[in-house]
């Protein structure tokens, strides 16, 4: 059996890891071994390593652990977002998805030796500790991080409920500092609603990491419909600082609001191995003005969202390039107590066609939340899915566009959400909806 990824968080992966997970369907799948006569010598080698450390190593090894660091090395090596996973990992990846966990709520991933921020998740304790995007944690209550792997580092970040933990970041720009938080049972707020006058509704989507965000968005929708009307003026999707989780919520959060038509395809390695996720004939609030939120700790899911309806011209993109993982993890169980590896198996493509695996999804109109300085561009810059060790590139060639310093920043002293802002602003303008014919990127 096997599921698919397109992200996850601190427990398991979207290319992070999250004190949290993701998955899709189990369908049964068979698996050919085929044969190298050169990975045959490298697996002589590699036993011959082994022998020799369990011979004379200056302490007695642990086999398993190292065997388990091996495999979880392979698999590390072709992307940054296939590993391998415990039997205690797998198990917890298979309860975060029933929709709470204990943790910090924060999504991961490795960088440069350190466990790297993608995104703190709403009103956890990473979020009201502060910790960003970017963040580069380096200590774990005092003990060094770089040597341990992701998932070993996970694993230390991890406890009950109510006890503290305390990790020292490093922020671009800052000298290292520590952060004490209270591991708690995190319970994501997928969907939240809010009335922003003049008949436009504001939906802030959290996390597609469990299967009941669906489920709230619809109840979303009655909301909007007892407190605004049947149809509202206008429609902000927030899927800022998203991290992604599973495809399939990706799929059905976009179909409420397409009739009909392609959401997304996954292309994999064979021939023929294409899928193509489409609409339901029927849309939510139709020809009702939609403006989506992005920012850099979009990811995943939330991108596939993103691209879906900015691709159907059925929303304007307003904030700055996303993540750019345009990859789909595949969770292959390996039999009893064994646990299971995490494999990229597809690359995932908008409904134009176009990938963004590295590039992301270039906004129709760019905002910056705050000021940004030529300091922060290198920053910004390495916050992105093709600065992740091993990415895989964009196989039609392109590019990340380049840092620049946005047009549109809020003033020095401005004090809120600037981006909330001018998609309210565009909205009240009676915001046309953007054609892919005249998007930049």
């Amino acid at each position: 059996m096997r599921a698919m990824l397109t992200g996850a968080a601190l427990g398991v992966v979207l290319g992070a890891t999250a004190v949290g997970v993701s998955a899709v369907a189990w369908p049964d799948s068979e698996y050919n071994s085929p044969r190298y006569e050169a990975a045959f010598e490298q697996l002589s080698l590699f036993t011959e390593v082994m022998a020799r450390a369990k011979a004379d190593y200056v302490e007695e090894i642990d086999e398993v652990a190292a065997l388990e660091a091996a495999i979880d090395g392979m698999l590390g090596s072709l992307d940054p977002h296939s590993g391998y996973m415990s039997p205690e990992e797998f198990e917890a990846l298979q309860v975060t998805t029933s929709g709470e966990y204990g943790g910090l709520g924060i999504e991961v991933t490795m960088e440069d030796g350190f466990v790297k921020v993608v995104t703190p998740m709403d009103d956890t304790p990473a979020s009201r500790a502060g910790l960003e995007p970017g963040d580069l944690l380096t200590h774990i209550n005092s003990k060094a991080i770089v040597g341990l792997s992701l998932d070993d580092a996970v694993r230390d970040m991890r406890g009950e409920p109510g006890t503290d933990l305390t990790v020292t970041v490093y922020r671009e720009g800052q000298d290292p500092f520590d952060v004490t938080l209270i591991r708690e049972v995190i319970e994501p707020k997928y969907v939240e609603f809010e009335d922003k006058g003049d008949g436009i509704a504001y939906i802030r989507i959290a996390t597609f990491n469990n299967k009941k965000t669906t489920a709230k968005l619809i109840e979303a929708f009655d909301d909007i419909r007892d407190e605004i009307g049947r149809r509202p003026n206008g429609l902000i999707l927030d899927l800022r600082n998203n991290g992604g989780g599973l495809l399939d919520e990706a799929v059905s959060v976009s179909d409420q609001f397409l009739s009909g038509g392609e959401v997304v395809s996954t292309i994999g390695r064979r021939p023929g191995d294409v899928m193509r996720s489409n609409a339901q004939r029927g849309e939510v609030f139709k020809n009702v003005p939609i403006v989506v939120l992005i920012n850099n700790g979009s990811a995943s899911a939330s991108e596939i969202v993103a691209g879906a309806l900015q691709d159907r011209d059925r929303a304007t993109v307003l904030g700055m390039t996303s993540f750019g993982k345009g990859s789909v993890q595949t969770v292959m169980p390996l039999g009893a107590d064994r646990g299971a590896i995490r494999l990229t198996t597809a690359r995932y493509y908008t409904p134009s066609g176009r990938s963004i695996q590295s590039t992301g999804i270039v906004p129709d109109i760019e905002v910056a939340n705050r000021r940004i300085s030529e300091e922060d561009l290198a920053r910004i810059r390495r916050y992105s899915e093709a600065d992740l060790p091993n990415a895989l590139d964009n196989e039609d060639g392109t590019d990340r566009n380049i840092p620049h310093l946005p047009d549109d920043m809020p003033p020095e002293d401005y004090e809120g959400d600037y981006q909330l802002e001018k998609a309210i602003e565009f909205l009240k303008s009676g915001g046309v909806v953007a054609s892919k014919d005249t998007r930049a990127g």
